[in-house]
């Protein structure tokens, strides 16, 4: 994860494959405990659900989430409340996986 730290999300616009199966498990190894699911287009995207006491601390790692998010200029899908969060990312522009989603994931992990 610590190589994933020192990384910045490279703005995409697309015109780039996303990643194959192959590179998302040697990717994945280098985060903890998110999921890789596809949507109903086949295409990939990291999920992780994080659990809290209450709903301030929820909102609070949220609001954490969007000051790294605007850092990186790569923005999750968040949904939260009462005790939990849910983020899923995707690179949108590729409709799938690059490395700056394993570098948002790591990111995010580090805060949690």
């Amino acid at each position: 994860m610590s190589d994933l730290l020192n990384k910045k999300c490279v703005p995409c616009e697309g015109g780039v494959l996303a990643f194959d199966l192959s590179e998302i498990h040697k990717y994945q190894k280098k985060v903890d405990g998110w999921n890789v699911k596809p949507n109903e287009k086949k295409n990939y995207f990291l999920e992780k659900n994080f659990k809290f006491k209450n709903f301030l601390e929820s909102q609070n790692f949220v609001n954490k989430v969007g000051e790294i998010s605007e850092k990186e200029d790569h923005h999750p899908d968040i949904s939260f409340g009462w005790g939990y969060a849910k983020i899923t990312i995707t690179t949108h522009a590729i409709e799938g996986l690059s490395e700056n989603d394993f570098i948002l994931a790591a990111k995010i992990d580090q805060i949690f």
